[in-house]
Formats: structure tokens, sequence, C-alpha cells
């Protein structure tokens, strides 16, 4: 069970929809999910938001980094402003699911259902947990009484079972990790890795061919629609689309590049004019940025971000305006390790350091792998002549261009240790390690239905 704040969506409709400085892009209009068989609780994978002149956009729920009783507040106010389009394997919750009539397993008695409520699980995805439902007329009153129930204490909301052969497999496949399911993928027929990337969101669908081989990812990618492919790639990893892309035929990447929002396309384009095996071609170009004023509590609350590879959570880097890549002047890294030992009042820009320097875009990555080394670094800064900050290399990336092509493919070397060895070392005698709770992105609470279930 998550240790979140439950939040019903039916609240949600109509609520202002805001970025981090307060100004306001829209208002929530729906919920997006997509139901799973045997009752199994469904993810939410975005809000449909209503921004000017009526034009309904979606916004993953990986966006949304507060919830708030009057507010959704996002991760930054850069939306997609494609025209929301549901797919089939889609249902909009408020749409869709609310004035129901399911039934209620215990007894079989019909209730309506008048509000669902999501929360996040371990893996952090949104999923609806409860239900709020409204039974029958009782006594001579008007209404009936509203009740909440598990998803799966209800039945007649399932995804209906000619789907139940792809469902299924995306309901295991989804407590994996990427890696995982990727390795998964590669052992199945190509129908049934289409059938399983057309079912996933673009989100998931990007994590994983981050980590499918190159001939299964451009398989995949090419038998996508031009505009699917495009947001698929707009949610990967910028140095991740910018390796795929290059896979593709010149016509194919210039296509996909101009239908891919300016603003995301433009680093993609970047990454792909430097050398594959250069410093330019390895970087990513989001890492954590913060300007010389930020505050060392505001650098720790980026880097608890779950999104962030732990290589690229382990320091921040301080430029001079502007904050986006290519940045202003590159004046140091703030180490984790350094941010924990700062009042959370002190600035950034107070606590850099210079050493080691930073590399240049076009250094070979035989003179990453040393400076990586030599220095004890996971991640280290790439600057321009003008020392402007374009990105940084972390020790994944460097891993990725070292080991062979095929290296995904081949059969896995043992790694787990001895049980009793692991269950007997003096180690494991230290109290466990509760950092998960600390670490879950804040959520303010939404309160639950009220006893008469208005919605």
């Amino acid at each position: 069970m998550s240790t979140t704040t439950r939040v019903f969506i039916a609240r949600l409709a109509g609520l202002g929809v805001f970025d981090p400085n307060g100004d306001r892009l829209g208002r929530v209009r729906d919920a997006v999910a997509t139901l799973r068989v045997d009752r199994q609780p469904p993810r939410v994978l975005g809000l449909v938001v209503e921004v000017q002149h009526r034009r309904r956009i979606f916004v993953p729920m990986g966006r949304v980094t507060g919830i708030e009783s009057t507010q959704v507040v996002l991760s930054s106010g850069i939306v997609n402003m494609k025209r929301f389009e549901q797919r089939p394997d889609e249902v909009l919750v408020l749409g869709a699911i609310l004035d129901r009539t399911v039934r209620r397993i215990e007894d079989d008695v019909a209730v309506v259902v008048v509000d669902a409520g999501m929360e996040q699980n371990r893996a952090r995805d949104w999923v609806i947990t409860r239900l709020a439902v409204r039974s029958g007329m009782r006594l001579g009153r008007r209404r009936g009484e509203v009740a909440q129930l598990d998803w799966d204490e209800v039945d007649g909301l399932a995804a209906p079972q000619s789907a139940q052969g792809t469902t299924s497999l995306l309901a295991l496949l989804s407590a994996l990790r990427p890696a995982d399911m990727a390795a998964q993928l590669q052992d199945m027929p190509e129908q049934r890795q289409q059938e399983i990337a057309e079912a996933l969101d673009d989100n998931r669908l990007a994590d994983l061919l981050e980590e499918l081989p190159d001939d299964d990812r451009v398989h995949i990618l090419s038998a996508l629609t031009d505009e699917r492919a495009a947001d698929v790639l707009e949610a990967m990893n910028d140095d991740d689309a910018a390796d795929l892309l290059r896979e593709l035929p010149a016509a194919d990447q210039e296509r996909l590049l101009q239908i891919m929002e300016p603003d995301e396309a433009a680093p993609v384009r970047r990454l792909m004019s430097y050398g594959d095996y250069s410093a330019g071609g390895m970087m990513t170009s989001e890492p954590v940025v913060l300007l010389p004023d930020a505050t060392v509590a505001e650098a720790l609350a980026l880097v608890r971000n779950p999104d962030l590879s732990p290589a690229l959570a382990a320091q921040v880097f301080v430029v001079r305006p502007p904050q986006a890549t290519p940045t202003g002047r590159y004046l140091g890294t703030a180490h984790l390790q350094r941010l924990l030992r700062e009042p959370p009042s002190a600035l950034v820009s107070g606590i850099v350091e210079r050493d080691p320097a930073a590399i240049a875009p076009d250094a070979s990555i035989a003179a990453v792998t040393r400076h990586l080394a030599t220095y004890n670094l996971v991640a280290v800064p790439v600057v321009d002549e003008n020392q402007r900050l374009l990105g940084a290399v972390s020790v994944d990336d460097v891993l990725d261009h070292l080991l062979p092509e095929d290296w995904r493919e081949m059969d896995a070397d043992p790694i787990q240790a001895d049980p009793a060895a692991v269950r007997h070392h003096p180690a494991n005698d230290a109290a466990p390690n509760d950092t998960a709770r600390a670490d879950a992105a804040p959520v303010q609470p939404v309160p639950e239905p009220a006893g008469d279930g208005n919605a």
C-alpha cells in the first residue's frame, strides 16, 4: 500500500494548473488511465488539461510535482501543446468510469461510481486504488449511502477479455525495471513486441527503448506513426534520443526532428552534431543546473527527483544565467556530500569547486574515462570554448559506449553474492535504510469525499 496521500480525481476537475513560478497554464478536465484485466488497479497516465482557446492537451503524471485542494503544480512551464488524442487502450476517468454502474463483489449489489481515488505505488506510478460508490435508495431516501471500496472489490471495470493476452503480459512487465523489461521483450516475437510498444504510454516506452539494442529499438520506433514516434523521442533522455536517431536514415531523422516540439528537438540536434564517441556525443544536456543565488535547500530538493540517475543526482552544476544548456559561464560543481554538510540557507555559489577542470565536447572517450577515474568522479561537466556549460558525461554514459554493442544480448554472469554470506556479513547488522519515504515526491493532500459522495 502506498504511503502517499490519496487524491480523488473528481475533485481535480476544474482546478487550475500552474508552473513552478505560479503562472497559470490551464485547467484540469480529466485524467487518463489504462484499464487492466483481473480487477488489477489501473495506472493513471496523466491529466487532460484545457489551455487557451479550449485546446485540450495531455500532461504526463511524471510532470506533476504538487496536487493541492486549489491547484495542480507542474515541474516546468514547458508543455507539449499537441492536441490530446485518446488511444484505444486508454480511458478517461471522469468520462468513462464515473457514473458507471458496477457490482459490489461481496454481496453482488449494484452500486454507482461517484469518484476514484489514486495514489502512488512503490514504483512511483499513480494507480487508482479506491472507488467512492453510492448504493441504491434505501428506506425512502432520495440518495443512497456513499462508501469507499478497494478497486478489486467491484466487478465491471476490468479491461475486456479480448485484450487479456497483451494486457496480462503488461501487468507482469509493469513491475520490472526498464532494463529487465527490455530483456524480456527481446525473447518475444516481433508482433508481440509491437503490441507491447503500442500499449505502453510514451514515458514507459521511452524508458524501454533506452534499454534495448539498436536493432530492436529502431524496429519498434519505425513501426510507430511519426507523431507517436516524435512523442516518444521527446520523452527520452536527449542523449538516448540522439543515439537512436543516429541509427535512422537521414531523411527519417529530419522528418521526426521537424515533428518534435522545437524546444525538445534543439538539444537533440546539438548532441547529434558531436562525434558518437566524444564527450559531446555521450553527454546529457539535462544535468542539475542552478544559478548562483540558489540555496542548498533548493539543490537538495532537485537531486531528490526520482527520474534522475544516481550519477546525475550526485552533484549540481552552478552557472551564470541563462540556466538552460548551453548556459552562461560555468562557475563550478557542488557535490551532494558537501551539500549535506551545509546549512539549508547557504548559497551554492559559496561552496562550488572548480577543480578538477571541466572537459571540452571534443574530448575522446579515453580522455573522459581517464578523467573520471583519476578524480574519482561519477559525472564530469562539459563546457565550450567560452566556458558555457553544455552538459555532463556520467559514468553510465561512458559504460554504455565502452561495452560491446551486443552486451545486452549476452548471457549475464552471476553477480548475486552467496545469500548465506550476505546474511551473516557484519555490515548487515546496520539499521535498515529508510531513505525511500524521505525521497518521495511531495504531494499535498486533497480531502476525501464527504459522506454524501458529491463529486
